[in-house]
């Protein structure tokens, strides 16, 4: 079961994500961190000069140590805000691998989290942006950690990659069902990817995004600042060299997809972006 999303809804999701983003990045701005559109927000960016049509969310990338920055200093200063930053740590896991920022006043219900306390609003996914090690095996290596971090952090059996990957997280989750021993191999896991740092290495990757991201390389100097660029009534930060960044990961960026494929992408299970998510406790969420 999923829900549908009427064209008025879609444009006032729209509306709320653009409203985070601005308040995002003007919080970056004032604390000089970098970050920067990604994805459907990058190419909406160059092909809509705003969202795509479609689209129902924004996510941005920030250099790792920026990210761990963030965490920090919005914790510290926006504790009473109505958005709310949520990371996975022993005591809490929201089955995502990176930083989340929710709109508490709103409700937007995920199948995959619907069995879990935790700010159930409009979502905005903050991205790290690594080192990529420029020997073979140091590479593999970083891949297998971001797996084995993957796995442990999300603490969710993965559907969509095959019953042998499939069986295998569910063999490993088993054999390790302790909260404060996976919390463990997920932090030495990250320490372990995360050991190179961008400015020793010659590209960028972002282990962060699933098994087919994690394996993409970029020029470093792909996101080496950002450039602010024409966002619907206002502008948004880009990489400057997004261009490249845009081919890599995702080819003809320009080119429209079929027809059938103009849909946003994310199910959820309820969606109320007038009232706070607290009104659906026990029916939507935590049953």
């Amino acid at each position: 079961m999923s829900y549908n999303l009427s064209e008025k809804e879609l444009k006032q999701l729209q509306e709320i994500n653009i409203e985070m983003a601005s308040f995002f990045v003007e919080f970056c701005k004032k604390h000089q961190l970098l970050c920067y559109l990604c994805g459907g927000g990058c190419i909406g960016t160059i092909r809509h000069k705003g969202m795509i049509p479609w689209d129902d969310d924004l996510d941005f990338f920030m250099p790792r140590k920026d990210y761990e920055k963030l965490e920090v200093l919005w914790k510290k200063e926006l504790l009473d805000s109505d958005y709310i930053l949520e990371k996975s740590d022993i005591n809490h896991v929201d089955h995502n691998l990176f930083i989340t920022i929710r709109n508490r006043k709103t409700t937007f219900i995920k199948p995959y989290q619907a069995n879990l306390e935790l700010t159930h609003g409009v979502p905005l996914d903050i991205l790290p942006l690594d080192g990529y090690p420029d020997t073979k095996f140091k590479r593999r290596m970083q891949v297998v950690w971001a797996m084995i971090y993957s796995l442990f952090c999300a603490q969710l059996i993965p559907t969509n990659h095959g019953k042998k990957t499939a069986a295998l997280a569910r063999l490993l989750l088993g054999v390790v069902p302790s909260k404060k021993m996976r919390y463990k191999i997920w932090k030495f896991a990250e320490k372990q990817m995360t050991k190179y740092d961008i400015k020793d290495c010659t590209s960028i990757t972002e282990l962060c995004s699933g098994p087919g991201y994690m394996k993409k390389r970029y020029p470093k100097d792909n996101f080496e600042s950002a450039i602010f660029s024409e966002f619907e009534e206002g502008t948004m930060p880009i990489p400057v060299g997004y261009d490249s960044y845009l081919k890599i990961a995702f080819g003809n960026y320009m080119e429209l997809p079929p027809k059938e494929k103009q849909k946003s992408h994310h199910d959820a299970l309820y969606v109320d972006l007038d009232n706070p998510y607290t009104k659906y406790k026990g029916n939507y969420y935590c049953k």
